[in-house]
């Protein structure tokens, strides 16, 4: 790690102490040696650049469970203070974030950023220090191909299954109504492309041709060529792997374009709240893999939803409550073996305990596997007129509506 340390002492000139209760900026404080002090978490997140919409989600998320765990008396009856940096969705500053916030910030934990392209780096960093390494959004397949040891996705399912649901669904229809064509479009990043190829795959597999796979770099903002493609195919379904900004340029293109597939299904981007006016009224029956819903019923989330209303006057979304979720498991295991201390002794336990365990989280139940997978599911969402539903599992606790199929007319 000797080139990180060679770069990391202008980096903590402008490091940003986040107090968890009160969520207010200020300097840095120097680390505290005492067992009275405050519970030291160092998290760098995409605050600016291209994953900075889904990077704030994830703060508020943190930010609210700290709020709630500081309300209850702190972890281990010691206060718990975060302290952020923005990664600006640079794979080489989020390594040099969670370097410095170890070594020179002493922090007692860490907690993830967003996006599989940033957590690779840094949990090759936390493993480096030996520290346990929960985090929110690196689903992709490549985050658990690297051989760590203390990692683990706080979500449901991994990237490539996102979509199991809605694969299910689309292979059981009768063949007169089975989509028969699908076009794919994917953000050129891991998570992303792990879930349209996951859908992709599984559907190839079951006899829907693919027509269109285009994969298109991070700074593409004219989607136009792409959607001219798929306009011309006219698939039965379109499924693009993406993030908030293209997730909204291809739909607009399409839009644009009269495109009308049967079904549209897009990762991340339709699952905030901003989406429906950014695509101006196109967001009708749009599916979505999500692995949080505001009405789940799961233990904890009646209070996760209203705190952050209280705190962020607006409604929680699901990058928040996979933040919330970190916090949640990290919580559950600290409590379990008594201990917050940056030594690998307390590292190890804590990532024993979260590999052997299952732990109640307002996304559902979570246990992991070796590899730090999580080995469940995630829903699927629909707008169904105007408002966000659960539509899939059928039959399931979470459902609030049956999906519909085909889509209306954009």
């Amino acid at each position: 790690m000797v080139s990180f340390r060679n770069s990391v002492a202008a980096l903590a000139l402008t490091s940003l102490a986040i107090s968890a209760c009160g969520g207010a900026a200020q300097e840095a404080a120097a680390p505290s040696a005492t067992a009275a002090g405050p519970v030291k978490i160092g998290i760098s997140l995409p605050l600016t650049g291209d994953f900075s919409e889904p990077g704030k989600g994830i703060q508020e998320g943190y930010q609210v469970w700290a709020d709630m765990v500081n309300a209850k008396g702190g972890l281990l009856g010691r206060k718990v203070e975060l302290i952020f940096r923005d990664d600006a969705s640079d794979p080489n500053k989020v390594s040099s974030d969670y370097e410095s916030l170890i070594s020179q910030d002493k922090v007692n934990l860490v907690f993830g950023p967003f996006s599989s392209r940033l957590v690779i780096p840094a949990a090759q960093v936390a493993e480096s220090y030996d520290m346990l390494f929960v985090e929110p959004a690196g689903a992709a397949k490549e985050v658990f191909e690297q051989g760590f040891e203390r990692l683990f996705y706080a979500a449901p399912a991994i990237a490539s299954d996102h979509y199991n649901y809605l694969a299910e669904y689309l292979l059981a229809l009768p063949a007169d109504k089975r989509p028969r064509t699908a076009a794919y479009a994917s953000l050129d990043d891991p998570f992303a492309m792990g879930t349209a190829y996951g859908l992709r795959d599984k559907l190839a597999a079951g006899g829907i041709k693919t027509v269109v796979d285009e994969v298109y770099p991070p700074e593409t903002t004219d989607f136009a060529p792409i959607a001219a493609k798929i306009a011309a195919a006219k698939p039965d379904l379109v499924v693009g792997g993406t993030q908030f900004e293209d997730s909204v340029g291809l739909v607009r293109a399409l839009q644009e374009l009269g495109s009308q597939p049967r079904m549209a299904a897009f990762s991340t981007g339709p699952t905030l709240a901003e989406f429906p006016a950014a695509v101006k009224g196109a967001a009708e029956h749009i599916v979505s893999p999500v692995g949080w819903a505001v009405s789940s019923g799961f233990p904890g989330n009646d209070a996760f939803v209203k705190r952050y209303k209280e705190m962020f006057k607006s409604d929680a979304n699901e990058d928040a409550a996979n933040g919330f979720t970190v916090g949640q498991i990290v919580e559950a295991a600290v409590n379990a073996v008594k201990c917050v201390e940056q030594t690998e002794e307390c590292q190890t336990k804590l990532a024993d305990h979260i590999r052997q365990g299952s732990f109640e989280t307002i996304v559902g139940p979570l246990s992991f596997d070796d590899q730090g997978r999580p080995e469940q599911a995630h829903m699927i969402q629909q707008y169904v007129d105007g408002k966000v539903e659960i539509v899939l599992p059928e039959g399931s606790k979470a459902q609030t509506a049956e999906l519909v199929y085909p889509k209306k007319e954009w």
